[in-house]
């Protein structure tokens, strides 16, 4: 929690969520996630990381 006591949520199921083996999601199908993410009020969201594939770039 910061000073004046605001939570602050962070969210990795972009990034984490193809880690189990044979999960994998598709442009379209993160971008639903990262809508609904920000529609609940996630403040940040790390989607991936660049340089692991060139959907995540």
């Amino acid at each position: 929690m910061t000073k004046n006591n605001q939570l602050i949520i962070f969210d990795t199921t972009l990034r984490d969520g193809e880690q189990s083996p044979g999960a994998s999601m598709n442009k379209a199908e993160k971008l639903r996630i990262a809508t609904q993410l920000e529609k609940l009020g996630v403040n940040v969201i790390e989607a991936g990381f660049p340089a692991a594939s060139e959907g995540d770039f």
